[in-house]
């Protein structure tokens, strides 16, 4: 006799592959047709992950037309069943999926575009915390703050790309289609806040793109401050910090650990 888990796994296999269906029609009962049943569930399943896929990159379906986007969703929903129980989780892989897809190659900057679309959905459901003030700064002393941390709003994210894609998807937010729009490869490093469906995109330049997107991955203020310096020898950590609480995109200051 299959255990639970065993049945488990073959439901699984039929949902997600047609051609996995059979192991399981033996333990469907009820009904005249078990397979017609299970096709149902199938269905349901292909539709409203594609669905999701859709309404989470809509900019791609404006850039490369529905056609090919419902194509590349459905596409990616056979190839990569969700990995966690949780939707809005569903679809990081997507934008190297998409690059990789037939007819990719003539918008070289589509999985750009998607990578910013998969920021813009994050950034847009984060709720924001209470802010620190650069008063806030007055009860630490200067010759520790290179070895604080920074904890940033949750609703902010850094991506680089070698496209303006910040203007392409202004361009799709204006619903308007100008009749001739130039678009050439450019550097550009990006800033996306965004909290309680709202969000902005930001350029920022080089050396304070680094600065920040070094504090939001976890390194202290002092290692962040030494990225941006070797980028820029006349970046100012002082004043890229007050920069950044002002805008109040920080909400705690760690105190350095201490060796026991």
């Amino acid at each position: 006799m299959l255990s639970l888990l065993e049945i488990q796994h073959r439901i699984r296999d039929a949902v997600i592959a047609d051609d996995a269906a059979g192991p399981l029609l033996p333990l469907l009962a009820g009904g005249r047709d078990p397979a017609a049943r299970l096709a149902i569930h199938r269905h349901h399943y292909q539709a409203s992950l594609t669905r999701a896929l859709l309404d989470k990159f809509p900019a791609v379906s404006w850039l490369a037309g529905e056609h090919f986007a419902t194509a590349a969703a459905q596409a990616f929903v056979r190839a990569h069943p969700p990995a966690v129980p949780c939707i809005a989780e569903y679809g990081a892989d997507y934008p190297a999926f998409l690059a990789s897809r037939a007819g990719a190659e003539r918008l070289p900057y589509m999985r750009a575009l998607a990578e910013l679309e998969w920021h813009v959905g994050k950034v847009s459901i984060a709720v924001d915390r209470a802010p620190l003030t650069v008063e806030s700064l007055a009860s630490i002393d200067a010759s520790e703050l290179p070895d604080r941390h920074l904890t940033l709003q949750s609703g902010l994210r850094y991506c680089t790309a070698e496209w303006p894609i910040d203007d392409l998807i202004k361009q799709y937010l204006s619903d308007a289609a100008p009749e001739r729009y130039a678009f050439s490869a450019a550097d550009v490093q990006l800033e996306i806040r965004g909290a309680r469906g709202e969000f902005r995109i930001e350029r920022l330049a080089e050396a304070e793109f680094v600065f920040r997107s070094a504090v939001a991955g976890g390194v202290t203020i002092g290692t962040a401050a030494e990225r941006a310096l070797d980028i820029n020898a006349t970046f100012d950590p002082g004043q890229a910090l007050l920069r950044l609480i002002s805008a109040g995109l920080v909400i705690a200051i760690d105190k350095p650990e201490t060796d026991a």
